[in-house]
């Protein structure tokens, strides 16, 4: 039977939230630990599922900590686009959420009125690895995540910069003046060649043309509808020439990118996370510091470059301690 309160627990139960362009990953902590978690796919019909299946998320998650709602003081969310008081905007890769959606309010009327803070899903995964992963050693810091888009965010001084609400899009700094088209609308930029929904597109585009590939026979045989990094994976494991050189280009345009936010910002630091680095680790990592090397205004003294430490829990791991602050 599920308890009113963590056993043992002598702080809040709080729920943070990573939503993103293919799951939404959820965990309830206490006291720093782990009590549950939770991983649904992230619906693709209307911002009104996306809310259902984040609050289903945290029900189980809940569950699995055997808990009751009631004990859950507050839940953070970490969303891509834009988030204000609550308000997510400018999120092409989620259902609904282009246009202004109140996602806090939503959510809390689903779960017995929790507050409810939302902030920019890569901000939050800074704010994880700033406080509990990578970013610990470090008072300055580019993060860069690539999973269905590209976000990126920012610490100086210790401290997260939020700009005036939009800081940290490096995915749609522009890396080929009018190149591939981005989800965003426009063209050329980082996430049109290093995040997964454009390469999928880019790929489409090359099979409509009549080049080959097995990345949606793979796609079809494991009941994907979307290109996944373990997909992408497969495809390489099977020698898929366009895979490759779709990786290629993803890695060009993360070397170019980075290297010139570089170049502007000097930071002890640059973490890369997301799908594609969680799934192909540090030497994919190397590859896009390689890429940018030859490219920096100071090669002899270029930045750390680490994986994200906290893994596919970077995200939800920081909007537990969004919520918390």
């Amino acid at each position: 039977m599920s308890t009113s309160q963590p056993r043992g627990a002598t702080g809040p139960l709080v729920a943070g939230v990573d939503l993103g362009g293919t799951k939404i990953e959820t965990i309830v902590v206490a006291d720093g630990e782990v009590l549950g978690r939770a991983r649904l796919p992230t619906p693709p019909e209307s911002a009104d599922a996306v809310a259902e299946a984040i609050a289903e998320t945290v029900r189980s998650a809940l569950e699995a900590a055997d808990v009751d709602e009631s004990a859950l003081a507050a839940i953070g969310i970490g969303s891509p686009g834009r988030a204000a008081d609550g308000i997510v905007s400018h999120s092409p890769n989620v259902a609904g959420m282009q246009e202004p959606y109140p996602l806090g309010d939503a959510v809390s009327k689903l779960l017995r009125g929790p507050p409810v803070t939302i902030d920019n899903d890569v901000t939050v995964a800074t704010l994880g690895e700033l406080e509990r992963g990578a970013g610990r050693p470090y008072r300055s810091l580019l993060t860069v995540f690539v999973g269905t888009g590209v976000g990126g965010g920012l610490v100086f001084d210790g401290s997260v910069w939020r700009g005036r609400g939009a800081a940290g899009e490096i995915g749609h700094v522009t890396v080929k003046p009018k190149g591939r088209r981005c989800g965003c609308g426009g063209r050329g930029h980082l996430e049109s060649y290093a995040g997964r929904a454009s390469m999928q597109a880019k790929a489409e585009r090359l099979v409509a043309e009549g080049q080959h590939t097995v990345l949606f026979e793979l796609m079809a045989k494991h009941g994907r509808d979307r290109m996944t990094s373990g997909i992408i994976d497969r495809a390489l494991k099977h020698g898929d020439a366009m895979t490759e050189r779709l990786m290629g280009q993803a890695v060009w345009a993360l070397g170019l990118g980075l290297s010139s936010a570089q170049n502007l910002l000097d930071v002890e630091a640059i973490i890369i996370g997301g799908g594609l680095a969680e799934r192909f680790g540090q030497p994919f990592v190397d590859r896009i510091a390689a890429a940018m090397a030859p490219l920096l205004f100071t090669p002899e003294r270029p930045p750390a470059v680490h994986a994200a430490e906290l893994g596919d829990l970077a995200g939800a791991m920081g909007a537990v301690v969004l919520a918390s602050t």
